[in-house]
């Protein structure tokens, strides 16, 4: 699928696109620009991406992942979350389906960015919980927004989405943006001692979809930064 390189909304641009293979199949890659005063004031890159597979175009449950950036994991493979697990799974899911998006938000951090996020690491390393931790910084649990999420969905023509995601805040947050979710299809990574306690206060204190960890051998899932 070729999309031309035009002004979508005021807010939205498409900068750049081409085929990328992956060991999951060829993605068509679209790369959009998004500017808001979040991204400036976190250090966030306002530049957005949407990996296609097939021609998702006036199709109904269209599996789709929303995933935000998480450097720590997807680059460096820190155990602290599952981020990097996540990623995969979706990419290797619409490889089986060939037909899918994932939508990588620059939303590191849960959106409070990377230097503030490795402060809140420290505070974990004395025993606060993921939302403590930003809290005690004065920053909010979850700074993400989804706006560039459904403006890229409406952009790429598809009638409703299959949500891959534990999250149900994300689904209600992308309804109110006005786009239709036709269903949530959960995600689930097997956690690790390191991941088990953050992946738990997401479950208890964030109302993420989760089962409950005994010992960190359950199967888990983090739902991404």
């Amino acid at each position: 699928m070729h999309v031309p390189m035009t002004a979508i909304r005021p807010q939205l641009e498409i900068c750049a696109q081409a085929p990328v293979p992956t060991k999951h199949g060829i993605f068509q890659m679209l790369v959009f620009h998004w500017p808001s005063s979040t991204h400036a004031e976190h250090g966030l890159s306002p530049d957005h991406v949407a990996l296609v597979m097939g021609d998702v175009r006036r199709k109904s449950g269209v599996t789709l992942r929303v995933h935000s950036e998480c450097l720590t994991s997807e680059v460096f493979g820190s155990l602290k979350c599952d981020c990097r697990e996540q990623l995969e799974a979706a990419m290797a899911e619409i490889g089986r389906y060939g037909l899918g998006v994932v939508l990588y938000l620059r939303q590191e951090g849960r959106g409070i960015g990377l230097a503030n996020k490795i402060r809140a690491y420290e505070l974990q390393s004395f025993g606060h919980d993921t939302i403590d931790a930003n809290r005690l910084l004065g920053l909010p649990d979850d700074a993400r927004g989804y706006e560039p999420a459904a403006a890229m969905i409406e952009h790429l023509g598809i009638e409703s989405i299959r949500l891959l995601t534990n999250n149900p805040h994300k689904v209600d947050a992308l309804a109110t943006l006005g786009v239709r979710v036709a269903s949530r299809a959960p995600s689930l990574i097997q956690a690790n001692p390191f991941s088990a306690p953050y992946l738990e206060a997401k479950r208890i204190r964030m109302g993420h979809a989760l089962p409950s960890l005994i010992d960190g051998s359950a199967a888990s899932s983090g739902d991404g930064k």
